[in-house]
């Protein structure tokens, strides 16, 4: 008997680490997938982390859908929730992306995820529950292969 799951489905993801040196001694590690969310719209999840002479910047997830697609609603975290329940927040970290603050792109989203990285474990599957503004949140699985290299970022720079 096969038993299936709404939500829980991933989808192949084919991503590798890229390393881009933005200025001498100053480089982004990061990892760029296109992934479907539950009805099958596109989202570019991109996970960085920037690492300068003297400092380390946290791992981010950057979520980007088409405009018009969704509003983000950024008064609320991005839930991380795993198969068997468990669940983790990531803070907005939008801000400071937008040259206009007070007109921030309302389909793009990006969340600080170094304090919770190392606690998913990518043998259990993930889903990302983005809230949004009229409608319901976004829900969007992450392939396990791809929580392995977003966990690898997190090491990068070390």
């Amino acid at each position: 008997m096969v038993i299936l799951t709404l939500g829980w489905f991933e989808t192949p993801a084919y991503a590798a680490i890229r390393q881009l040196e933005e200025a001498p001694g100053q480089m982004v590690y990061q990892s760029r997938q296109t992934l479907q969310d539950q009805h099958g719209k596109s989202w570019q999840a991109i996970a960085f982390e920037r690492v300068k002479p003297d400092s380390q910047v946290p791992l981010y997830l950057r979520l980007v859908a088409f405009p018009g697609m969704a509003d983000i609603d950024r008064s609320r975290p991005l839930t991380l929730t795993n198969s068997l329940g468990q669940s983790w927040a990531a803070l907005d970290a939008s801000q400071p992306i937008f040259t206009d603050a007070d007109r921030p792109e309302p389909n793009v989203g990006q969340y600080n995820l170094q304090p919770i990285i190392l606690d998913l474990d990518p043998a259990v599957p993930l889903r990302l529950e983005l809230p949004v503004l009229h409608q319901d949140d976004v829900l969007i699985p992450v392939p396990s292969t791809l929580l392995s290299e977003w966990r690898s970022l997190a090491t990068q720079g070390d």
